[in-house]
Parts: structure tokens; sequence; C-alpha cells
């Protein structure tokens, strides 16, 4: 089984916990790209009422839904776990100017029509970047906006790979218990563009928030 598939199968497993849980998660009154309600909002995203927006890799869809109640936005928020996807129906089916799919992220954008702004909250490590990035490239209209916030430093306090490689992390639930995921960490350095230019960085806390 391929890392990707990996990560479809372990957020159906979290969707379907929280489901069966009944997770109570609160609306968001702002974007928020780390773990903590801190930094920029969705000023980084520029203008947005009337503009297509894609939110990859949306989850329950809060942040997708609060860019459409909110900024005005036409957003198509995009995931590729079944049980997410059926949380975010539940919940947002009826938002004006929102637009759910169930779909594999890359497969979506090669057919999707070019976007004014893509973003995503700590969704992109989950997909293989030598997929995801043409893909992107190719989604954006020529003035568009790319922002994404990814993890930093993982929970076993690991730097950023080195390599174009997936690793292992934790994906703590809520009550207890944990399943195992891969992301593709980016590397720091000397050619890495500014966080500020493209994408804010965050730490692992001790406790993820119940809130994807």
């Amino acid at each position: 089984m391929n890392s990707e598939q990996i990560n479809i199968d372990a957020w159906t497993a979290y969707g379907t916990h929280h489901i069966q849980r009944g997770t109570d998660v609160p609306e968001v009154n702002r974007l928020t790209w780390g773990f903590w309600p801190t930094g920029p909002g969705a000023e980084v995203l520029g203008e947005l009422t009337g503009r297509r927006v894609l939110d990859l890799a949306s989850g329950l869809g809060r942040y997708a839904a609060y860019l459409a109640r909110e900024h005005g936005a036409l957003v198509d928020a995009v995931d590729a776990s079944p049980t997410q996807y059926e949380r975010a129906r539940a919940r947002y089916s009826q938002q004006p100017g929102l637009n759910l799919v169930l779909a594999d992220a890359v497969e979506y954008l090669r057919h999707a029509k070019p976007y004014d702004v893509i973003y995503s909250v700590n969704g992109v490590t989950y997909i293989d970047p030598r997929r995801l990035l043409p893909a992107l490239a190719a989604a954006l209209k020529p003035d568009g906006r790319l922002v994404f916030s990814a993890l930093h430093t993982n929970s076993a306090g690991r730097a950023p790979s080195t390599t174009v490689t997936a690793r292992p992390e934790i994906l703590p639930l809520a009550g207890g218990g944990e399943l195992t995921v891969q992301m593709w960490v980016p590397p720091s350095g000397p050619a890495t563009p500014r966080p500020s230019h493209w994408a804010a960085r965050t730490t692992q806390p001790d406790d993820q928030p119940e809130e994807l």
C-alpha cells in the first residue's frame, strides 16, 4: 500500500471515530494556519469576494464554510476521505457558496477550472509533492495565489526531511488512541522561500485539537 492510500485510510478511520463519538466541534471565526489562533488570517489570501477558491484536504470543512460565509468566496472544498466528506456534508451541505467534493486532490485539479486562490491548512504534506505541485501550478490562474501551512517539527522532535520521502507521523484520536499517517515534510534551507511568502509553518503541540 502506498503512502497516500495509508493516509486516506487513516483519515477515513479518523472521520469514523468522530462520527461514532459525536465529537462537538465549534465553528471558527477566523482562518488559523497553525494549531493555535495566532499569526495571519484570511488576509494572506487576498481579496476573496466572488473569487474561485480551493480548500485542499478540507476535512470537516470549517475553514471553507467560514470563507464562503464571511468573505463571500466561492469555495470548492476537496477531501479524499469518505468519512471526512460525510462529516462536512452533514454540517455544511446547505452553505451558500460552498461546494464539497470527495476526490483525489491531484485528479480533481487536473480537470478543474483555474482558481484565483488555492490554500491548505496542514493538508499538503499528506500528498506526494511530486504529484501535487505540478497539479497545483497548472490549476492556478496566472495571477493566482497559493498559500499553505506545513508541519515543521514532528511529535518526535525531528526536523524537516532532506529528501522527498514520506515518513511516519502520529495522528491522535480524541478520547484516546492514535493512527499512523505518512507525511512529506518540506526541507528548510537557503533555497527555501521564506514562510511569509508562501506558507505558515507550525510546530507539533503536545495535544492536537479535535477539529480536523
